[in-house]
């Protein structure tokens, strides 16, 4: 399986979007809660080259985008080629 991580704000929807599509499909991810965490939120910005956008989530180190992408690699039939 394939390494997960997601940055993502509590409060968010499209962070509970993106999460509740992983958490449909049995994904295990490393989710980093940047809510209020300037020091996270530099972190993330620093691995995606700019974006500034929650939520942010990376399969095996590369950067996937956000909950819309998410959602059209799946829609694609090529999400569950990235993970499984």
């Amino acid at each position: 399986m394939a390494k997960v991580e997601i940055y993502y704000w509590t409060t968010c929807p499209y962070s509970t979007r993106a999460r509740a599509l992983l958490d449909k499909k049995g994904v295990k991810y490393t989710g980093y809660d940047i809510t209020g965490d300037d020091a996270a939120r530099a972190k993330m910005i620093e691995r995606t080259g700019g974006p500034k956008t929650v939520p942010q989530i990376f399969i095996d180190d590369k950067l996937i985008g956000g909950c819309d992408d998410l959602h059209m690699l799946d829609a694609n039939d090529e999400l569950d080629k990235l993970l499984f």
